[in-house]
């Protein structure tokens, strides 16, 4: 095998566009999927905005039977496995197979089972009724179900894994089916990571005081990475995948391709050195992205855009002094840099593989998407590069490499670097 990677298929199920065309033309053009949500204020949250899919659930029977598609409405599955299939037809290739594709594997994350499905267990094994749960409770509820529709829907014969490290899990699947290629262990991976924020996971996270609660009445203006008048994050759901094949396999199928995968890196701060369960280790973050350069055999000057985790909290500072530091590189000299997360909020374990998603369209289409929402960045951040390194609308630009970053809950960290196929 050639041992290289290659993208040849994209799915995506965004805020701000369901598919690949409808979502690149809003990263384009700026557009947010952020709304108000009329139940979180019933729920009396503090936050009552989030970004969520404009999606048809039904449609979901486009991919499945109508059997199989009861009780998948309003889950991580149901996102996960557009994205998967959609990522699938996108390569070219046919849903289809009599045998098991032993050439292909899955890594697929999410970060907790269905809740809702989790709540009609408890409820009716409570009132005495755990006879009427019905047979397939568990296949909705287990953590693995997303991944278990996806291989089974299309005969995935090679390693299949759930991963899950909060925040870090989309760039993390990414990796981990890169380095199963890298090794000869497979040939094509499907990976990607989903979330589906329910009203309990949501809760959960208003309980933490690390939402935005200022922007109830203007949900667009409500995400603010690196902004001054940043009051926290907006939960968001969806799903990205992503086919990754040997070069040598996809040239054989004539696959179109998108961008190489070149390296990266996954690594714990330990929550030692100022990590902790919800604060990432300056020192960790830093050995990440310099790992992930390392194996990817690139010089920080090489980077031309980074697509920061950047979730409009006061990490976003030093985010920023970590990549200045990781990279040696400050000012004007520091590579121009945006964060999804201004038009479609933190889709917690879907964030990196959505936020790659928008990094392989923007290097297959030459643009730089902007920052919404940055009409009045921190101090902190400026010091530490020039504003106009921090664009606020589209540009158009030669893009060769991105680095890909993202920072979890339990202090764990993975840096992804694609670049333009020669």
């Amino acid at each position: 095998m050639s041992n290289r990677i290659v993208v040849t298929g994209l799915g995506v199920v965004s805020p701000n566009g369901v598919g690949i065309p409808a979502f690149l033309h809003a990263i384009q053009n700026g557009i947010s999927g952020i709304k108000f949500m009329p139940r979180y204020e019933e729920l009396n949250f503090s936050c009552q905005v989030a970004g969520m899919p404009d999606f048809e659930w039904s449609n979901l029977t486009k991919y499945i039977s109508e059997v199989t598609f009861h009780g998948l409405k309003g889950t991580n599955i149901g996102y996960g496995l557009a994205a998967a299939l959609d990522a699938w037809a996108d390569s070219g290739m046919a849903y289809e197979t009599d045998e098991p594709r032993w050439e292909t594997g899955c890594v697929f994350g999410n970060s907790i089972a269905d809740t809702e499905a989790m709540k009609n267990v408890i409820t009716r094994v409570d009132s005495k009724e755990a006879k009427k749960l019905g047979s397939r409770v568990v296949e909705q509820a287990m953590n693995s179900g997303v991944t278990s529709y996806i291989s089974g829907r299309l005969g995935l014969g090679n390693k299949v894994i759930t991963n899950s490290a909060a925040c870090a899990t989309g760039t993390q699947a990414i990796l981990m089916g890169y380095e199963y290629i890298k090794h000869g262990y497979a040939k094509r991976m499907i990976v990607g990571s989903t979330e589906h924020v329910d009203t309990y996971v949501y809760g959960a996270f208003d309980s933490m005081r690390v939402l935005s609660r200022k922007f109830n009445d203007c949900p667009e203006k409500a995400s603010r990475p690196m902004s001054i008048s940043a009051g926290g994050f907006i939960p968001s759901s969806g799903a990205g995948a992503l086919i990754l094949e040997d070069l040598d396999f996809a040239l054989q199928r004539n696959a179109k391709i998108y961008a190489e995968i070149l390296g990266g890196s996954s690594n714990s701060g330990g929550q030692r050195l100022g990590g902790t369960m919800t604060s990432a280790n300056p020192v960790g973050v830093t050995r990440c992205i310099q790992e992930a350069m390392a194996n990817s055999e690139i010089l920080p000057q090489q980077i031309d855009l980074i697509s920061g985790h950047l979730t409009a909290t006061n990490a976003d500072r030093q985010e920023i002094q970590n990549w200045s530091q990781a990279l040696n590189r400050i000012g004007d000299d520091f590579p121009l840099t945006n964060s999804l997360k201004s038009m479609i909020g933190h889709c917690l374990s879907a964030a990196g593989s959505i936020e790659s998603v928008a990094s392989i369209l923007q290097i297959a289409h030459q643009f730089i998407h902007p920052n919404i929402n940055l009409e009045d960045p921190h101090p902190e951040v400026t010091n530490m590069v020039s504003m106009d390194r921090l664009p606020v609308k589209m540009i158009k630009k030669e893009i060769n490499i991105v680095a890909k970053a993202n920072f979890g809950f339990g202090d764990v960290n993975s840096c992804l670097i694609f670049s333009k196929f020669n």
